[in-house]
Protein backbone atom coordinates (compact mmCIF):
# COMPACT_ATOMS: atom_id res chain seq x y z
CA UNK A 1 0.00 0.00 0.00
CA UNK A 2 1.55 3.24 -0.99
CA UNK A 3 2.37 5.97 2.05
CA UNK A 4 -0.06 8.57 1.90
CA UNK A 5 1.08 12.18 0.49
CA UNK A 6 1.92 15.14 2.61
CA UNK A 7 -1.61 16.89 1.07
CA UNK A 8 -3.54 13.55 1.94
CA UNK A 9 -2.37 13.64 5.34
CA UNK A 10 -2.88 17.40 5.25
CA UNK A 11 -6.30 17.07 3.73
CA UNK A 12 -6.79 13.80 6.50
CA UNK A 13 -5.92 16.65 9.37
CA UNK A 14 -7.95 19.41 7.96
CA UNK A 15 -11.73 17.65 7.63
CA UNK A 16 -11.00 15.54 11.04
CA UNK A 17 -10.42 19.46 12.40
CA UNK A 18 -13.41 20.93 10.86
CA UNK A 19 -15.72 18.45 11.83
CA UNK A 20 -14.55 18.68 15.59
CA UNK A 21 -14.77 22.74 15.46
CA UNK A 22 -18.10 22.34 13.57
CA UNK A 23 -19.01 19.78 16.80
CA UNK A 24 -17.09 21.48 19.56
CA UNK A 25 -16.08 25.25 18.32
CA UNK A 26 -12.85 26.76 17.62
CA UNK A 27 -12.32 27.14 21.76
CA UNK A 28 -13.16 24.01 22.87
CA UNK A 29 -10.85 21.90 20.47
CA UNK A 30 -7.35 21.08 21.42
CA UNK A 31 -5.04 20.10 18.76
CA UNK A 32 -4.31 17.13 21.01
CA UNK A 33 -8.02 16.51 20.36
CA UNK A 34 -7.10 16.63 16.79
CA UNK A 35 -4.03 14.84 17.03
CA UNK A 36 -5.93 11.97 18.57
CA UNK A 37 -8.78 12.16 16.25
CA UNK A 38 -6.22 11.45 12.53
CA UNK A 39 -3.89 9.34 14.91
CA UNK A 40 -1.02 11.54 15.31
CA UNK A 41 1.06 12.83 17.74
CA UNK A 42 0.40 16.37 18.94
CA UNK A 43 4.29 17.09 18.05
CA UNK A 44 3.45 15.76 14.92
CA UNK A 45 0.38 18.03 14.19
CA UNK A 46 2.01 20.67 15.13
CA UNK A 47 5.04 20.02 12.92
CA UNK A 48 2.73 20.34 9.76
CA UNK A 49 0.47 23.00 11.53
CA UNK A 50 2.62 24.87 13.91
CA UNK A 51 -0.18 26.72 16.01
CA UNK A 52 -3.66 26.32 16.63
CA UNK A 53 -4.54 29.46 15.28
CA UNK A 54 -2.46 28.06 12.29
CA UNK A 55 -4.54 24.91 12.21
CA UNK A 56 -7.91 26.93 12.00
CA UNK A 57 -6.90 29.27 9.48
CA UNK A 58 -6.05 26.58 7.18
CA UNK A 59 -9.44 24.74 8.07
CA UNK A 60 -11.62 27.78 7.00
CA UNK A 61 -9.45 28.88 4.13
CA UNK A 62 -10.09 25.55 2.70
CA UNK A 63 -13.59 25.35 3.41
CA UNK A 64 -13.90 29.07 1.74
CA UNK A 65 -11.79 27.71 -1.04
CA UNK A 66 -14.61 24.69 -1.62
CA UNK A 67 -17.94 26.56 -1.26
CA UNK A 68 -16.41 28.59 -4.03
CA UNK A 69 -15.68 26.13 -6.27
CA UNK A 70 -19.04 24.59 -6.09
CA UNK A 71 -20.37 27.97 -6.43
CA UNK A 72 -18.71 28.64 -9.40
CA UNK A 73 -19.82 25.59 -10.94
CA UNK A 74 -23.33 27.50 -10.69
CA UNK A 75 -22.50 30.70 -10.94
CA UNK A 76 -24.23 31.26 -14.37
CA UNK A 77 -27.75 29.85 -13.15
CA UNK A 78 -29.94 31.88 -12.38
CA UNK A 79 -31.48 31.58 -8.34
CA UNK A 80 -33.68 29.00 -8.80
CA UNK A 81 -34.28 25.18 -8.63
CA UNK A 82 -31.40 24.23 -11.02
CA UNK A 83 -28.32 26.70 -9.41
CA UNK A 84 -30.14 24.79 -5.70
CA UNK A 85 -29.71 21.93 -7.53
CA UNK A 86 -26.03 22.43 -8.52
CA UNK A 87 -24.86 23.52 -5.41
CA UNK A 88 -26.06 20.84 -3.45
CA UNK A 89 -24.67 18.07 -5.61
CA UNK A 90 -21.48 19.66 -5.37
CA UNK A 91 -22.14 20.03 -1.43
CA UNK A 92 -23.08 16.32 -1.38
CA UNK A 93 -19.82 15.26 -3.02
CA UNK A 94 -18.02 17.13 -0.31
CA UNK A 95 -20.58 15.60 2.30
CA UNK A 96 -18.94 12.28 0.94
CA UNK A 97 -15.56 12.95 0.61
CA UNK A 98 -14.67 15.29 3.21
CA UNK A 99 -18.01 15.32 5.80
CA UNK A 100 -16.15 18.19 8.30
CA UNK A 101 -16.30 20.51 5.20
CA UNK A 102 -19.85 20.30 5.35
CA UNK A 103 -20.64 19.97 8.81
CA UNK A 104 -18.50 22.99 9.14
CA UNK A 105 -20.47 24.95 6.65
CA UNK A 106 -23.76 24.65 8.63
CA UNK A 107 -22.42 25.45 11.84
CA UNK A 108 -20.66 28.54 9.73
CA UNK A 109 -24.90 29.89 9.53
CA UNK A 110 -25.09 29.82 12.74
CA UNK A 111 -21.96 30.98 14.71
CA UNK A 112 -21.86 33.80 16.59
CA UNK A 113 -20.37 36.82 14.82
CA UNK A 114 -18.84 38.96 17.24
CA UNK A 115 -15.24 36.81 18.00
CA UNK A 116 -12.44 36.50 15.55
CA UNK A 117 -13.21 32.89 14.75
CA UNK A 118 -17.44 33.53 14.54
CA UNK A 119 -16.01 36.87 12.05
CA UNK A 120 -13.95 34.09 9.83
CA UNK A 121 -16.86 32.00 10.23
CA UNK A 122 -19.45 34.41 8.75
CA UNK A 123 -17.09 34.62 5.47
CA UNK A 124 -18.16 30.96 5.00
CA UNK A 125 -21.61 31.63 5.50
CA UNK A 126 -21.45 34.60 3.31
CA UNK A 127 -20.06 32.21 0.32
CA UNK A 128 -23.00 29.78 1.10
CA UNK A 129 -25.71 32.21 0.58
CA UNK A 130 -23.91 33.44 -2.46
CA UNK A 131 -23.61 30.00 -4.22
CA UNK A 132 -27.08 29.55 -3.51
CA UNK A 133 -27.72 33.20 -5.20
CA UNK A 134 -29.02 34.47 -1.84
CA UNK A 135 -28.45 37.37 0.46
CA UNK A 136 -25.63 36.56 2.97
CA UNK A 137 -26.95 35.39 6.15
CA UNK A 138 -24.97 36.70 8.05
CA UNK A 139 -24.89 40.01 10.10
CA UNK A 140 -28.92 38.46 10.61
CA UNK A 141 -28.13 34.93 11.80
CA UNK A 142 -31.02 33.39 13.36
CA UNK A 143 -29.84 34.39 16.78
CA UNK A 144 -28.65 38.05 15.67
CA UNK A 145 -31.99 39.61 14.21
CA UNK A 146 -33.97 39.10 11.25
CA UNK A 147 -33.07 37.47 7.45
CA UNK A 148 -34.60 38.72 4.39
CA UNK A 149 -36.06 35.58 3.64
CA UNK A 150 -36.82 33.10 6.70
CA UNK A 151 -38.26 30.64 4.74
CA UNK A 152 -35.67 29.94 2.43
CA UNK A 153 -32.94 30.12 5.33
CA UNK A 154 -34.83 27.66 6.81
CA UNK A 155 -34.50 25.17 3.78
CA UNK A 156 -31.10 26.15 2.78
CA UNK A 157 -29.92 25.49 6.49
CA UNK A 158 -32.27 22.26 6.40
CA UNK A 159 -30.39 21.10 3.68
CA UNK A 160 -27.64 21.71 4.61
CA UNK A 161 -27.76 19.58 8.19
CA UNK A 162 -29.44 17.14 5.90
CA UNK A 163 -26.25 16.33 4.02
CA UNK A 164 -23.85 17.53 7.24
CA UNK A 165 -25.07 14.76 9.07
CA UNK A 166 -25.31 12.28 6.79
CA UNK A 167 -22.13 12.81 5.98
CA UNK A 168 -20.12 12.71 9.60
CA UNK A 169 -22.93 10.02 10.82
CA UNK A 170 -22.80 7.51 7.46
CA UNK A 171 -19.40 8.18 6.45
CA UNK A 172 -18.28 4.22 6.20
CA UNK A 173 -21.86 3.67 4.55
CA UNK A 174 -21.15 6.11 1.02
CA UNK A 175 -21.32 3.86 -1.93
CA UNK A 176 -21.05 5.60 -5.44
CA UNK A 177 -24.78 6.17 -5.78
CA UNK A 178 -24.78 7.65 -2.24
CA UNK A 179 -24.08 11.68 -3.87
CA UNK A 180 -27.51 11.37 -5.58
CA UNK A 181 -29.43 10.16 -2.90
CA UNK A 182 -27.63 13.05 -0.71
CA UNK A 183 -29.09 15.46 -3.76
CA UNK A 184 -32.45 13.94 -3.37
CA UNK A 185 -32.90 14.80 0.41
CA UNK A 186 -30.98 18.01 0.34
CA UNK A 187 -33.02 18.93 -2.45
CA UNK A 188 -36.48 17.92 -1.43
CA UNK A 189 -35.53 20.40 2.10
CA UNK A 190 -35.07 23.24 -0.54
CA UNK A 191 -39.00 22.78 -1.61
CA UNK A 192 -38.37 22.01 -4.90
CA UNK A 193 -40.48 18.91 -6.74
CA UNK A 194 -38.26 15.58 -7.31
CA UNK A 195 -36.76 15.89 -10.42
CA UNK A 196 -37.78 11.74 -11.30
Amino acid sequence: MPRPTKQQIDDEILDAAATLFARHGFKETSVQRIADAVGYSKTGLLHRFPTKEALQEAVVERCVRQIREVAALAANLPPGAERDRSVITGVARLAVGQPGAVALLLSCLLAEGESEVGAALRVIGDEVAAAFGDEPFSGTTFGAGPVADPRRAIRVVGALGALAVAGVALRDCFTPDSVNTLVDVAYDALGHPPTH
